[in-house]
C-alpha cells in the first residue's frame, strides 16, 4: 500500500511519524492531510526499506540526526526546496554531479532532482542515488529518449561539429518509456515529473497562441516533437493507467508537469498553459483515486501581478495538491542573476500557496552549473522559502526568526553565524573584514546601536 492509502485507512506510517517530528505538527493531522491528498511524502517503498534498515538514527524519538532522506510536501508544512543536479552532452564527468549533491545538502536543500542527459545516465543515477541523504527525484523522458539517440547515433559516426540530428526522437516508443519509468522506479526514485499534459488538444493551442518563446520545458519539447513526427498521442497521457500502476507498487510520488509553461512573461496565462493545468488537474484526482501520491508543477516564467493568481487558480482547481514551482523567474532580463528572479517569485508563490519551490542557479539560461552555482541557488531558493513560511505561519518559522533577532540585539556573533541559512558565509564575511573590537562589526564600529544602548 502507498501512503495516501494506509492514510486513508487510518494508519500513521513511521514515515508520517518521521515527517510529524520534522514539521512539529501531529502525526494524526499529518496523516489526514496525506488521506486528502493535500501533502504528499516523497519515499520509495525501496529506497525507505533499505536506508530505514541501515539507519538507527531513525528511531530517534527527538528527531534529532535524522537524515533527511525523506521529507513531506504540501498544506501546512515547511516550504521545502529542490535543487536540479546532472551531467549534459558536454559535461559528462559524474564525479563533479556528485560535488554538486553533497553541496546541495550542506546548503540544506530538501530534494535533488538528477536531470542527466549525458554520459551513462542510469550509472550517474545509480551513484547519485547511493549517496543521496534526501529526497531523490528524475524525469525519465530524458533517459528514455537518450537510451535511444545511442542505439542510433554511435559516438565515432557522430559529426561533432554540426547541430545535434534530432530525428531519432520519432524512434522512442512507449515500451522505451514505460520500461524507463520502471527501471528508475526499482533504483528507488522518490518522485518522478511526468510530463502527461501535453497532449494533442494542448499542442492545438499552442499553435494558436504565437507564442514569443514556444515551448522552453525540455521534456514537453521531446515529447511535441515525438507527437508531431508520429503523429500519436502522448503515452504519458493516453496510456496514465500504466504510469499509476508504476507509481502505486513502488510509491513513487507523481509530480504531474508543466510542459507547457511560460518560458517568456508575455507568455504567461496563455490559453496553451491553461489547457494543460485542467488536464493535470483531471490526471491528479485519478492518481489520487487509484491511490498514487501525486504533485502538480506550476511556471516558469510570471510577472509580479500574475503569480498570486496563478497560484491560487492551481490550488483550486487541483484540489490543494501540492503545487511545486520552478521560481518563478519574475524577469526574463537577468541571465547571470536568474537566482535572485526566481528566489523574488518564489517567496511570493510560496506566500500564496506554493509548497516546493525548484531552486534556480545563476546560469540558468546560460550554460550547465558548476558547484559554486549549486549552492547560491540552494541558499538563494531557502531564503524565499523562509520569508513565505513566516507569512504563512508554518510552525516554528515565527520562532526561529524571532530567536535569530534577539541575537543580534545580544550581539550574540556565534549563534547569529550558525543558526543563518548560510553559516559558511556569514562566517566568511565576518572574518574577511574584522572590526577592532570582536563584540561589534565593522560597519558602525564604536557607533554599533546595540553597544551604544547596553546600559541605557
Amino acid at each position: 500500500m502507498t501512503q495516501l492509502e494506509m492514510a486513508r485507512a487510518g494508519e500513521i506510517t513511521p514515515q508520517m511519524e518521521l515527517v510529524a517530528r520534522q514539521e512539529k505538527i501531529n502525526p494524526s493531522q499529518l496523516r489526514d492531510l496525506v488521506a486528502r491528498g493535500q501533502v504528499v511524502i516523497l519515499s520509495n517503498r525501496l529506497r525507505w526499506d533499505k536506508i530505514s534498515g541501515k539507519s538507527q538514527a531513525i528511531n530517534d524519538h527527538e528527531g534529532r540526526c535524522l537524515p533527511k532522506f525523506i521529507c513531506g510536501v504540501g498544506t501546512g508544512l515547511a516550504t521545502k526546496v529542490n535543487a536540479n543536479l546532472g551531467t549534459s552532452s558536454d559535461y559528462t564527468d559524474p564525479n563533479e554531479e556528485l560535488a554538486k549533491l553533497r553541496v546541495a545538502e550542506e546548503a540544506g536543500a530538501d530534494a535533488v532532482m538528477d536531470l542527466s542527459t549525458g554520459g551513462d545516465i542510469p550509472k550517474i543515477r545509480e551513484t547519485l542515488l547511493e549517496h543521496a541523504k534526501i529526497a531523490f527525484g528524475t524525469v525519465p523522458i530524458y533517459e528514455a529518449a537518450l537510451s535511444v539517440k545511442q542505439k542510433n547515433f554511435s559516438a565515432s559516426s557522430a559529426d561533432k561539429t554540426s547541430f545535434p540530428n534530432h530525428s531519432f526522437i520519432k524512434n522512442l516508443t512507449e515500451e522505451t518509456i514505460f520500461k524507463t519509468i520502471e527501471n528508475q522506479a526499482k533504483a528507488g526514485v522518490d518522485f518522478m515529473t511526468v510530463h502527461c499534459g501535453v497532449t494533442r488538444a494542448v499542442l492545438k493551442d499552442l499553435e494558436e497562441d504565437n507564442r514569443v518563446a514556444g515551448i522552453v520545458s525540455r521534456g514537453g519539447t521531446i515529447l511535441a516533437a515525438w507527437m508531431k513526427l508520429t503523429g500519436q498521442e502522448n503515452p504519458f497521457y493516453e496510456k496514465f493507467n500504466r504510469v499509476l500502476e508504476i507509481a502505486r507498487e513502488y510509491d513513487v510520488t507523481l509530480s504531474l508537469g508543466d510542459g507547457l509553461r511560460p518560458g517568456a512573461l508575455a507568455d504567461a496565462f496563455d490559453r496553451a498553459q491553461v489547457h494543460e493545468l485542467l488536464v493535470l488537474a483531471e490526471l491528479g484526482k485519478k492518481a489520487r483515486t487509484a491511490g498514487v501520491q501525486v504533485m502538480i508543477e506550476g511556471p516558469g516564467h510570471v510577472p509580479l501581478n500574475q503569480i498570486q493568481a496563478q497560484v491560487q487558480l492551481q490550488k483550486r482547481l487541483c484540489d490543494g495538491a501540492p503545487l511545486y514551482v520552478l521560481g518563478p523567474i519574475v524577469t526574463d532580463r537577468a541571465p547571470g542573476y536568474d537566482h535572485i528572479t526566481s528566489a523574488i517569485g518564489g517567496a511570493l508563490a510560496a506566500w500564496a500557496g506554493a509548497d516546493f519551490i525548484c531552486y534556480v542557479t545563476p546560469m540558468e539560461h546560460l550554460g550547465l552549473p558548476l558547484v559554486e552555482h549549486v549552492r547560491e541557488g540552494v541558499i538563494a531558493a531557502r531564503i524565499a522559502a523562509h520569508a513565505a513560511d513566516i507569512a504563512k505561519g508554518v510552525p516554528g518559522a515565527w520562532e526561529d526568526n524571532k530567536r535569530f533577532s534577539e541575537y543580534r540585539r545580544k550581539q550574540d556573533w556565534t549563534h547569529q553565524i550558525s543558526e543563518s541559512l548560510d553559516p559558511k558565509k556569514a562566517k566568511e564575511l565576518r572574518e574577511s573584514r574584522k572590526p577592532a573590537h570582536d563584540k561589534v562589526c565593522s560597519m558602525c564600529g564604536d557607533l554599533c546601536v546595540y553597544s551604544l544602548m547596553q546600559d541605557k
